[in-house]
């Protein structure tokens, strides 16, 4: 086998790690000797041993002149868990082969650096493109310090997110929502507005099996949320923050009763100040957010710059109807010219329904 059909095995241990390890990295490791695979790791959970001191331990036979085949740089520091550099050198590897180097200050290419320095050979960039694929919000995190934020929505082929009637369900297909489920799984937040909570009493969760639920974030402005609703009364079960500018104690206290935190954010434009609230939301180790508010929200979002991604999910169906939503309300841009730009688009088919994403870059600045 090739480096690149062993890298692309460590890939598929690295993805078994979804959902579960934030705000850490998905990686994965194997071990080959004599063309075999001796062992194999992966990340599993946020705390945890990593990757290669896992397939280190899994593996039965001598490691001695082995070669190790994992997606990220081998951390040199100290966190939650020894050094894996410091267990590799130990271990008698004598060739590691990486995909991705990390962006994480304590390491950038140390870990590298200390591994050839004990006389072990790096290969570097084997399917590089794939293995930074998976940790899109890990390198977001890790540099920024604030959530990787994807906005999702699901629309006609007319553009509408609902009737003009208000009424939703369902625009896509089974498999369409089955995906939204496994987004929930792997971002560590979900954010509504409250006019979403008014609307559709949502609860927000995963319905996958063996899945996490993500932390439940509620822009609520003026404290509107129902303290009956389906968020606030399953708050013992599942994090729930709601996001205000209401200072009321007494009134916070209601939803503080029922296991809901309440972070106080300063208004801007009317609104709670959505920079803001990411950074806070950074501060509490939530690496990202799905947003699957409705168009007020979306443009909100959009005007603040906190999007780094566009998730279309369109079904083969057309509302019409001048009354019926859009996806991104607001007052919109005045001129072309200054549309948000989007790019590195990917098309997905799932069976009737089409998933388009792309990457929000800026908004155009176009001569």
């Amino acid at each position: 086998m090739t480096d690149k059909q062993y890298m692309k095995i460590a890939l598929e241990l690295a993805i078994k790690g979804c959902g579960f390890v934030n705000p850490n990295p998905m990686v994965g490791a194997i071990i080959v000797k004599d063309n075999e695979i001796i062992g194999e790791g992966y990340h599993q959970a946020y705390g945890m041993f990593h990757a290669e001191r896992n397939a280190i331990m899994n593996c039965k036979k001598s490691l001695k002149g082995a070669t190790m085949y994992v997606t990220l740089e081998p951390c040199c520091h100290y966190g939650k868990t020894p050094p894996c550099t410091e267990v590799i050198i130990e271990s008698g590897i004598s060739k590691v082969v990486i995909g991705s180097l990390d962006p994480n200050p304590l390491v950038a290419g140390k870990g590298i650096e200390i591994l050839q320095n004990n006389n072990i050979e790096v290969v570097e960039g084997v399917l590089k493109e794939e293995c930074d694929d998976i940790n899109e919000v890990f390198f977001n995190y890790i540099k920024t310090k604030v959530p990787y934020v994807v906005m999702k929505y699901a629309m006609t082929m007319d553009g509408k997110i609902a009737t003009y009637t208000g009424k939703s369900k369902w625009i896509t297909g089974e498999a369409s929502r089955k995906k939204v489920h496994e987004e929930r799984h792997k971002y560590s937040g979900i954010m509504v507005g409250v006019g979403t909570v008014l609307l559709d009493d949502p609860m927000l969760n995963c319905r996958l099996k063996n899945a996490k639920n993500p932390t439940r974030i509620i822009c609520d402005t003026n404290l509107r949320t129902p303290i009956d609703c389906k968020i606030v009364n399953t708050a013992k079960e599942i994090p729930t923050i709601i996001a205000t500018s209401n200072t009321d104690k007494e009134r916070q206290r209601l939803y503080i009763d029922k296991s809901c935190k309440i972070i106080v954010i300063p208004k801007k434009d009317n609104h709670i100040d959505l920079k803001e609230l990411m950074h806070i939301l950074g501060q509490e180790k939530i690496d990202s957010v799905l947003l699957e508010g409705g168009g007020t929200l979306n443009w909100s979002a959009l005007q603040s710059g906190i999007v780094n991604k566009i998730q279309t999910y369109i079904g083969p169906k057309i509302f019409g109807g001048k009354n019926a939503k859009s996806p991104v309300l607001g007052l919109g841009v005045d001129c072309p010219q200054e549309s948000f730009y989007l790019n590195n688009t990917k098309i997905t088919k799932i069976d009737e329904d089409i998933l388009i994403e792309s990457e929000v870059i800026s908004k155009c600045l176009q001569v």
